[in-house]
């Protein structure tokens, strides 16, 4: 449902609950909106209401159950079914950002993810970052860089922050330099002094400017394996584009696995093969 319903926000959030539980989980009930919200029987008793008033055909009373179940008519006016979003609840719950009990999932599957080594991202010096960013301030910080053998102090102006998949980086032009660079938030050790910066985003050119990647699967597999990845990727015609910032294709391409020529590995391994590679590579590879 969009912004012009009429609906204050914390009603419209407590039906698009019900119906991510009547879609993902099959039922719902006045239980489940009292231990996600905090509301009292009577105001659960008033949103289950709400709800049939506004989608009547979407869920059935089951007095066995004691409970809504979802309707073989069941269809998602607050909600738009998200594999997505559903997949990376289940992500959080993993990576202990939220506990099971606070994610819009019923009954959480079984589930695991390979480790992720932990990043332990200091919360001032996160917060002396963004507040640079915000502020559009030069920060002096701490750094250990890996050219280096000790850490040292340094000028940054940050526009922004990067994840690479694995680190968390801040994006700034870095003042001992000249140039827009990023630097891992977990080597800066201290902060101390900030200012106001003449250094703007827009000075970034590899921040400014997006490339797409355009993949297909690998020749060498068989026709079955090849739509398979087609499938796995979204690919029509045998492609699918990425777009990515030129400031993150270092990441992306190692992400992808797309570091090293197709004939580095097995067809099996590598899976996805650069098509636009001379395009884009020439000053990163």
């Amino acid at each position: 449902m969009d912004s012009d319903s009429g609906l204050r926000r914390g009603v419209e959030s407590r039906l698009e609950f019900i119906e991510f539980r009547l879609f993902w989980e099959g039922h719902v009930n006045r239980s489940d909106l009292i231990e996600a919200f905090g509301v009292s029987i009577n105001q659960a008793s008033a949103d289950l209401n709400r709800y049939l008033g506004l989608a009547e055909a979407n869920m059935v009373y089951d007095k066995s159950a004691r409970t809504y179940v979802r309707s073989s008519a069941f269809k998602s006016i607050f909600h738009k079914p998200d594999a997505g979003r559903y997949l990376s609840q289940i992500r959080s719950i993993a990576d202990g950002i939220v506990a099971p009990d606070e994610a819009w999932i019923g009954s959480v599957p079984n589930f695991a993810c390979a480790p992720t080594p932990a990043r332990g991202v200091s919360a001032p010096i996160l917060r002396a970052v963004v507040t640079a960013i915000k502020r559009k301030e030069v920060l002096e910080v701490l750094y250990q860089s890996m050219s280096s053998p000790e850490p040292s102090w340094r000028w940054i102006a940050p526009h922004a922050l990067v994840f690479d998949g694995f680190r968390w980086h801040a994006r700034a032009h870095c003042d001992r330099s000249g140039v827009f660079k990023d630097f891992v938030l977990t080597r800066i050790a201290e902060t101390r002094s900030s200012r106001a910066s003449d250094i703007f985003a827009s000075r970034d050119q590899d921040w400014q400017d997006d490339v797409d990647l355009i993949i297909a699967p690998h020749p060498e597999l068989s026709a079955g394996q090849r739509k398979a990845i087609e499938l796995d990727y979204g690919m029509e015609g045998g492609e699918a584009a990425i777009p990515v910032k030129r400031a993150l294709l270092y990441y992306a391409l190692k992400r992808l696995g797309l570091d090293t020529e197709p004939s580095a590995r097995r067809p099996q391994d590598q899976q996805i093969i650069l098509l636009n590679r001379a395009d884009i590579t020439g000053d990163i590879l």
